[in-house]
């Protein structure tokens, strides 16, 4: 089971306040840890939503609205891609992990769907179109790491 483990942003987070030092040496030992047993997929951290967007649908119309977005507690600040036995493995890493902003913080955990949750409605076309776009996604994260040569992936 693949899960995502969702960072809360927080005040701090939300103002570009960078981690320390030690937090960074904290939290790429944590990492390491979690690549050596095989569970983590992918992990970033994200800029503060000052510099995002959000896009609302109403219907067919479309509305770009600018960060920042007032409310911290709807936003996350970064995230792992975790490959779990279950939630309970999960939630075992999760509360190993080191403070993330070392103040108050939330992690929120959430089960990533895999093709057989849809059944029937995932017919053999879509399954193969998922491959496809697996397949090329695979090739693009490739391709995103050779050009940026020293800049480690996940660790």
């Amino acid at each position: 089971m693949r899960f995502m483990v969702i960072v809360k942003a927080n005040a701090e987070t939300e103002a570009g306040k960078l981690p320390s030092t030690e937090l960074l040496t904290a939290m790429g030992k944590y990492n390491e840890d979690l690549v050596k047993a095989g569970v983590m997929l992918a992990g970033e951290g994200l800029q503060p939503s000052s510099k995002g967007a959000r896009i609302k649908f109403a219907g067919s119309k479309r509305t770009v609205v600018d960060g920042p977005f007032a409310e911290t507690k709807e936003l996350i600040a970064g995230f792992w891609l975790w490959q779990c036995r279950s939630k309970e493995e999960a939630i075992e890493w999760a509360k190993r992990c080191p403070n993330p902003t070392g103040e108050e913080s939330v992690l929120e955990i959430r089960q990533v769907f895999e093709a057989d949750d849809f059944g029937a409605e995932l017919t053999p076309e879509l399954r193969e179109q998922e491959q496809r776009i697996s397949a090329k996604m695979s090739a693009n994260a490739q391709s995103a790491e050779r050009k940026a040569p020293g800049v480690e992936r996940g660790a």
